[in-house]
Order: C-alpha cells, then sequence, then structure tokens
C-alpha cells in the first residue's frame, strides 16, 4: 500500500492508496477519485506501517479495498461510511479528540 503523509497547522493528514490502483482515475455519477495527484504519492509501506500513521492522523483519506479495512480494523469508520466510485472502496475519516 502507498502511504503519503501531509502536516497542517492542525495535525497531521494521512492519504492512503491501494498500490495496485495507485495512479488511477476513477468517474461515476459525478464523484471523481483521481490518484495521479500528488496527494497520494507516498511510499510503499506495510500494513503495520499504515497502521501506526493513521494513529497519529487526525484525517485520513482511504482508498482501495486493503486502505479502507484499516481504517475500519482500527474502528475509525463503519461500512456505512464508504463509498464506492467504480468499484472502488473510499472513506474519509476525522478524529476528534474530547478533552474533557
Amino acid at each position: 500500500m502507498i502511504v503519503k503523509e501531509h502536516k497542517s497547522k492542525s495535525g497531521l493528514i494521512v492519504a492512503l492508496c491501494d498500490e495496485k490502483i495507485m495512479g488511477e482515475k476513477f468517474l461515476e455519477n459525478g464523484l471523481v477519485l483521481d490518484l495521479s495527484s500528488d496527494f497520494y504519492k507516498g511510499k510503499k509501506s506495510s500494513e503495520k506501517e499504515a497502521e501506526e500513521r493513521c494513529k497519529r492522523a487526525y484525517i485520513i483519506n482511504a482508498v482501495g479495498k486493503e486502505s479502507v479495512q484499516i481504517i475500519r480494523k482500527l474502528g475509525l469508520i463503519g461500512e456505512k461510511n464508504i463509498i464506492k466510485i467504480k468499484g472502488i472502496p473510499f472513506a474519509q475519516c476525522l478524529i476528534v479528540e474530547n478533552e474533557i
């Protein structure tokens, strides 16, 4: 899988993409998944490395079966939060920590 980290003022943004679909573009019903952009062009990583990066992120974008499965496994999203574009699973999550 390919993992790219983006640093922002608010924290870490992680983009996960299955390697086999990297560089592709999918269009369906006005929705676009453009996996050729620099946003997803990162480094090849193991599942364990990807999980560790996701644990530090406040926003995660995941595209592809393997990538989406990682954030499901971590309990960050449920099935209803996954959309498919041309059959490719896609999910975004925002992690909000409650400091009471």
